[in-house]
Protein backbone atom coordinates (compact mmCIF):
# COMPACT_ATOMS: atom_id res chain seq x y z
CA UNK A 1 0.00 0.00 0.00
CA UNK A 2 1.71 3.37 -0.94
CA UNK A 3 1.00 5.51 2.36
CA UNK A 4 0.50 8.85 2.51
CA UNK A 5 2.91 10.92 4.52
CA UNK A 6 2.61 14.41 5.92
CA UNK A 7 5.18 16.69 8.11
CA UNK A 8 3.49 18.89 10.89
CA UNK A 9 6.36 21.41 11.67
CA UNK A 10 5.27 23.52 14.63
CA UNK A 11 6.63 26.88 16.20
CA UNK A 12 5.66 30.70 16.63
CA UNK A 13 7.40 31.57 13.75
CA UNK A 14 7.99 35.20 15.48
CA UNK A 15 8.93 36.04 12.55
CA UNK A 16 9.79 33.11 9.66
CA UNK A 17 13.39 32.88 8.82
CA UNK A 18 15.09 31.15 6.18
CA UNK A 19 16.67 28.74 9.18
CA UNK A 20 12.68 26.88 9.92
CA UNK A 21 12.11 27.53 6.04
CA UNK A 22 15.43 25.17 4.62
CA UNK A 23 14.80 23.27 7.51
CA UNK A 24 11.21 21.97 6.83
CA UNK A 25 12.36 21.28 3.06
CA UNK A 26 14.81 19.67 4.22
CA UNK A 27 12.77 17.19 6.45
CA UNK A 28 10.08 16.96 3.76
CA UNK A 29 12.91 15.64 1.49
CA UNK A 30 15.10 13.28 3.85
CA UNK A 31 11.96 11.60 4.99
CA UNK A 32 10.21 10.95 1.68
CA UNK A 33 7.32 13.18 2.81
CA UNK A 34 3.77 14.05 0.53
CA UNK A 35 3.67 17.07 2.33
CA UNK A 36 5.27 19.32 4.67
CA UNK A 37 2.43 21.86 6.74
CA UNK A 38 4.25 25.03 8.98
CA UNK A 39 1.83 24.78 11.65
CA UNK A 40 1.90 28.41 13.85
CA UNK A 41 1.09 28.17 17.31
CA UNK A 42 -1.24 30.64 18.48
CA UNK A 43 -0.31 30.89 22.49
CA UNK A 44 2.50 28.55 23.32
CA UNK A 45 2.20 27.32 26.52
CA UNK A 46 5.64 26.99 27.15
CA UNK A 47 7.25 30.41 26.27
CA UNK A 48 6.21 33.78 26.03
CA UNK A 49 3.64 35.13 23.73
CA UNK A 50 4.59 36.13 20.52
CA UNK A 51 5.64 39.35 19.96
CA UNK A 52 3.98 39.47 16.17
CA UNK A 53 -0.08 38.98 15.96
CA UNK A 54 -1.57 35.77 14.90
CA UNK A 55 -2.24 37.29 12.16
CA UNK A 56 0.83 38.98 11.45
CA UNK A 57 2.63 35.75 11.60
CA UNK A 58 0.23 34.46 8.94
CA UNK A 59 0.85 37.01 7.00
CA UNK A 60 4.70 36.91 7.49
CA UNK A 61 4.46 32.80 6.33
CA UNK A 62 2.45 33.46 3.29
CA UNK A 63 5.03 36.24 1.92
CA UNK A 64 7.90 33.51 2.83
CA UNK A 65 6.43 30.42 0.54
CA UNK A 66 4.64 32.32 -2.04
CA UNK A 67 7.11 30.39 -4.49
CA UNK A 68 7.45 27.13 -2.35
CA UNK A 69 4.66 24.66 -2.78
CA UNK A 70 6.80 22.35 -1.08
CA UNK A 71 5.51 23.96 1.68
CA UNK A 72 2.27 24.84 3.30
CA UNK A 73 0.45 26.68 5.87
CA UNK A 74 -2.58 24.90 8.70
CA UNK A 75 -3.47 27.96 10.21
CA UNK A 76 -5.97 25.54 12.72
CA UNK A 77 -3.98 26.55 16.26
CA UNK A 78 -4.34 29.99 15.24
CA UNK A 79 -8.25 29.95 14.84
CA UNK A 80 -8.15 28.25 18.62
CA UNK A 81 -8.83 31.21 21.21
CA UNK A 82 -7.22 29.30 23.91
CA UNK A 83 -3.42 27.81 24.26
CA UNK A 84 -2.09 25.76 21.21
CA UNK A 85 -2.02 21.89 22.80
CA UNK A 86 -0.29 19.59 20.04
CA UNK A 87 -2.19 16.74 21.06
CA UNK A 88 -5.58 18.35 20.17
CA UNK A 89 -3.94 19.38 17.20
CA UNK A 90 -3.13 16.11 16.26
CA UNK A 91 -6.11 14.67 17.45
CA UNK A 92 -8.01 16.58 14.70
CA UNK A 93 -5.68 15.73 11.56
CA UNK A 94 -5.74 12.15 12.36
CA UNK A 95 -9.43 12.81 12.37
CA UNK A 96 -9.13 14.59 9.16
CA UNK A 97 -6.92 11.83 7.59
CA UNK A 98 -7.58 8.75 8.97
CA UNK A 99 -6.01 5.95 10.48
CA UNK A 100 -3.76 5.03 7.61
CA UNK A 101 -1.99 8.41 6.84
CA UNK A 102 1.45 8.42 8.32
CA UNK A 103 1.77 11.69 10.27
CA UNK A 104 5.25 12.94 11.64
CA UNK A 105 5.41 15.86 14.19
CA UNK A 106 8.52 17.51 13.84
CA UNK A 107 10.51 18.60 16.35
CA UNK A 108 14.42 19.94 18.13
CA UNK A 109 16.09 18.13 20.31
CA UNK A 110 16.20 20.76 22.97
CA UNK A 111 11.87 20.49 22.70
CA UNK A 112 12.59 16.91 22.65
CA UNK A 113 14.12 16.58 25.96
CA UNK A 114 11.18 18.33 27.77
CA UNK A 115 8.86 16.37 26.25
CA UNK A 116 7.58 15.07 29.49
CA UNK A 117 6.27 18.84 30.32
CA UNK A 118 3.52 18.93 27.61
CA UNK A 119 -0.02 18.57 28.35
CA UNK A 120 -0.92 15.01 27.93
CA UNK A 121 2.18 14.06 26.26
CA UNK A 122 2.10 10.11 26.53
CA UNK A 123 -0.60 9.95 23.91
CA UNK A 124 1.68 11.78 21.29
CA UNK A 125 3.14 8.97 19.96
CA UNK A 126 -0.27 6.78 19.39
CA UNK A 127 -1.28 9.42 16.70
CA UNK A 128 2.24 10.20 14.84
CA UNK A 129 5.63 9.24 14.64
CA UNK A 130 7.85 12.05 16.48
CA UNK A 131 11.06 12.74 14.27
CA UNK A 132 13.58 14.51 16.31
CA UNK A 133 15.77 17.17 14.93
CA UNK A 134 19.32 16.80 16.55
CA UNK A 135 21.11 20.13 17.21
CA UNK A 136 24.35 21.53 18.71
CA UNK A 137 24.44 21.47 22.66
CA UNK A 138 21.49 18.60 23.30
CA UNK A 139 21.76 15.14 23.59
CA UNK A 140 18.76 12.41 24.06
CA UNK A 141 17.96 11.85 27.88
CA UNK A 142 19.49 8.11 29.22
CA UNK A 143 17.51 8.47 32.27
CA UNK A 144 13.46 8.98 32.90
CA UNK A 145 10.28 8.87 30.72
CA UNK A 146 11.97 10.63 27.40
CA UNK A 147 14.61 8.20 27.37
CA UNK A 148 12.23 5.37 27.83
CA UNK A 149 10.35 6.65 25.14
CA UNK A 150 12.92 6.66 22.62
CA UNK A 151 14.28 3.20 24.28
CA UNK A 152 10.65 1.78 23.44
CA UNK A 153 9.58 2.86 20.16
CA UNK A 154 12.97 4.29 18.66
CA UNK A 155 13.37 3.25 14.53
CA UNK A 156 15.15 4.24 11.79
CA UNK A 157 13.47 6.73 8.76
CA UNK A 158 11.96 3.86 6.78
CA UNK A 159 9.42 3.44 9.98
CA UNK A 160 7.84 6.93 8.09
CA UNK A 161 6.14 4.97 5.55
CA UNK A 162 5.57 1.45 7.17
CA UNK A 163 3.15 2.78 9.94
CA UNK A 164 1.30 5.35 10.07
CA UNK A 165 2.38 5.78 13.82
CA UNK A 166 4.26 5.26 16.56
CA UNK A 167 7.65 5.24 15.79
CA UNK A 168 11.07 8.02 17.33
CA UNK A 169 13.18 8.77 14.12
CA UNK A 170 16.57 11.17 15.58
CA UNK A 171 17.63 12.56 12.08
CA UNK A 172 20.56 15.25 11.07
CA UNK A 173 19.48 17.50 9.00
CA UNK A 174 22.11 20.61 8.40
CA UNK A 175 21.12 23.41 10.19
CA UNK A 176 21.44 26.92 9.35
CA UNK A 177 22.55 28.91 12.26
CA UNK A 178 19.51 31.49 12.05
CA UNK A 179 17.23 32.34 14.90
CA UNK A 180 14.30 34.48 15.45
CA UNK A 181 15.51 35.96 18.89
CA UNK A 182 18.53 37.09 16.99
CA UNK A 183 16.55 37.90 14.61
CA UNK A 184 14.23 40.41 16.55
CA UNK A 185 17.02 41.37 18.71
CA UNK A 186 18.79 43.29 15.51
CA UNK A 187 15.61 45.05 14.85
CA UNK A 188 15.54 46.25 18.54
CA UNK A 189 18.66 47.54 17.57
CA UNK A 190 18.27 49.01 14.75
CA UNK A 191 20.52 46.68 12.75
CA UNK A 192 19.76 44.66 9.40
CA UNK A 193 18.54 40.90 9.51
CA UNK A 194 18.49 41.16 5.35
CA UNK A 195 19.71 37.66 4.60
CA UNK A 196 18.74 35.96 7.49
CA UNK A 197 14.50 36.12 6.25
CA UNK A 198 12.78 36.24 2.71
CA UNK A 199 12.91 39.79 1.80
CA UNK A 200 9.05 40.23 1.52
CA UNK A 201 9.29 39.33 5.10
CA UNK A 202 11.42 41.65 6.27
CA UNK A 203 9.86 44.58 4.05
CA UNK A 204 6.26 43.68 5.74
CA UNK A 205 8.33 43.62 9.19
CA UNK A 206 9.60 47.31 8.40
CA UNK A 207 5.90 48.55 7.40
CA UNK A 208 4.21 46.96 10.11
CA UNK A 209 6.85 48.12 12.42
CA UNK A 210 7.45 45.32 14.40
CA UNK A 211 9.91 44.23 16.81
CA UNK A 212 11.02 47.78 17.86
Amino acid sequence: MMRKCIGIFGGTFDPIHIGHLRLALELKQQLALDEMHLLPCYLPPHRAAPGASAGQRVDMLQLALHNCPELQIDKRELQRDKPSYTLDTLREIRAEQGGQTSLSLCMGMDSFCTLDTWYEWQQLIRLAHIVVVERPGYELPTVGPVAELVRRHSADVAAIKTAAMGAVVIVAPRLLPVSATDIRAQLKTGQSPQFLLPDAVLEYIHAQQLYR
